[in-house]
């Protein structure tokens, strides 16, 4: 992979390349991190803290988000069963039509 000036440099500064441009081979710590354990106390502490900061809608905005699911739920209902409708009363014409050809 061909590398900038920049790049080159950026690299030593972590010390990840020595100064000829060869990567320096570091040893992966493999273990797994030791993760801290809380009480059903603290978990539920931590939990009412974090729905205390929840910005919660007003009763109105609700009553208008709920208004416009109905509605929106209502046409995507219509328009599903009125293609389902058009789609099957097409396709039994076709086969009444390949019938009466026969």
């Amino acid at each position: 992979m061909a590398m900038n000036r920049e790049q080159r440099r950026y690299l030593q500064k972590q010390g990840q390349m020595d100064s000829e441009g060869n990567p320096i081979a570091t040893k992966r710590d493999n273990r797994p991190v030791p993760t801290e354990r809380v009480t059903p106390r603290e978990y539920v502490g931590e939990v009412r803290s974090e729905l205390n900061r929840v910005i919660w809608p007003t009763r109105s905005e609700v009553i208008n988000y709920t208004i416009v699911v109905v509605i929106t739920f209502t046409f995507v209902t219509l328009l599903v069963a009125g293609l389902d409708y058009l789609f099957a009363e097409g396709f039994i014409s076709l086969l009444r039509a390949g019938t009466e050809g026969n």
